[in-house]
């Protein structure tokens, strides 16, 4: 039986005649008629049925425009976009979009964005409103967009390389970096990873892959301002947010944080966030340089170093990563050694019977694409895991 409600949704697959257009469209008078090629296609549609729809004295604002708006407007030393952008291969550029925020798009609707939805930021199976990788990422982009926007950078490129920067992370947090380690010459770091390897086929720009490349703290420093507003975002962001589901999570309790972080940043996230991005933009407004002043760089030192104290390196933690490290090396050991049960898109490539890929680095690099859930079923599946060997969760049902 269909519902009212079902027969409302069908009534608006077409949209709506709109009656109050009056005006030229590709060459044509909008009004009340229909068309004059198709009597029965009318010649202006419209999502709502209400009336009079809110109008706007609407102009295209093409990229060339907005390029010459950034020129024009943005701090100097900030990056521009300027045509199709830097990219390994050469495209045409969009006629409505710079190209920094072609990038983001691609990001936005990237298979391996989509993932960081599954991807443990802290903890293994969070539970509904703890952080993922994905949730992780937009509140970085959160973050930077706004530093950014506070000292005339370009937000575009930001954003792109915010919410791209955690997307080399494989299945389990951090751990599976350690995982992956062993079985790459020069080990494996999620930052370059992400940039050379996952995010390859999209094809970004330079200045994007340098800010995702080179997010971290441990890695060189960026080659743009936006870049290096990114890397304090994902620390300000992280060091806050952790705290907060530890909290909720009953790990912590937001009393035992030390003076020296309350008496700067305040006690909860919004305050912390709230404190840390005007020392950002004051710091960098004040200097040319992004960073911020010795007292809250201090008081976030020692937020973070507080998380990695009560959060990160407890026992239970430590004992997640060391089961997310056997399971992970188990399968990647297990795929490289029978690359036939790679997906054929997966799989090394081969010339003349010769491989071009090796066969551990294929299995590394579909097995950090993994999901925590799609990598732990996987093994159980393949390998005959034991359950009780796998990572936990704190409200799993395994626990």
């Amino acid at each position: 039986m269909i519902t009212r409600r079902q027969q409302e949704w069908v009534a608006t697959m077409d949209g709506h005649v709109d009656g109050h257009v009056d005006g030229q469209l590709d060459g044509q008078v909008v009004g009340h008629g229909r068309d004059s090629v198709d009597g029965d296609r009318p010649a202006f549609v419209v999502a709502h049925r209400s009336s009079p729809p809110p109008t706007v004295r609407a102009r295209t604002v093409h990229r060339e425009a907005r390029e010459e708006l950034e020129a024009a407007t943005l701090s100097p030393g900030a990056t521009l976009a300027h045509g199709a952008g830097r990219r390994a291969r050469p495209e045409a550029p969009d006629a409505a979009r710079t190209c920094f925020e072609r990038d983001r798009d691609r990001i936005l609707h990237a298979t391996a964005f989509r993932r960081l939805a599954g991807k443990t930021q802290v903890f293994v199976f969070p539970a509904d409103h703890q952080r993922t990788r994905l949730t992780h990422a937009l509140e970085v982009a959160q973050v930077a967009a706004a530093v950014a926007r506070a000292v005339g950078l370009n937000v575009a490129l930001t954003e792109a390389i915010a919410l791209g920067h955690d997307c080399g992370h494989g299945p389990g947090g951090h751990a599976s970096e350690d995982a992956f380690d062993r079985f790459l010459t020069g080990g494996y770091h999620h930052a370059q990873w992400g940039a050379d390897v996952v995010l390859a086929p999209l094809n970004l720009c330079a200045e994007t892959l340098d800010g995702i490349r080179n997010h971290s703290w441990s890695r060189p420093t960026p080659a743009t301002p936006e870049g290096a507003v990114v890397s304090w975002a994902d620390r300000i962001a992280y060091s806050a947010h952790d705290l907060e589901d530890a909290v909720s999570a009953g790990i912590v309790d937001p009393t035992d944080l030390p003076a020296e972080v309350v008496d700067v940043l305040g006690p909860t996230r919004r305050r912390q966030l709230s404190a840390l991005i005007a020392a950002l933009v004051d710091g960098t407004s004040a200097t040319g340089v992004v960073g911020m002043a010795a007292p809250e760089a201090e008081a976030l030192a020692a937020l973070r170093r507080f998380n990695y104290e009560r959060i990160y390196d407890r026992p239970a933690s430590v004992a997640q990563g060391r089961a997310v490290v056997s399971v992970l090396s188990a399968l990647v050991e297990h795929l490289a050694a029978n690359p036939h049960l790679l997906p054929s898109d997966a799989r090394p490539a081969t010339g003349d019977g010769v491989p071009e890929d090796d066969p551990v680095t294929a299995a590394v690099t579909y097995v950090a694409g993994m999901t925590d859930r799609f990598a732990f079923d996987t093994a159980v599946r393949l390998l005959d895991w034991p359950t009780e060997r796998l990572p936990r969760g704190i409200d799993s049902p395994r626990s």
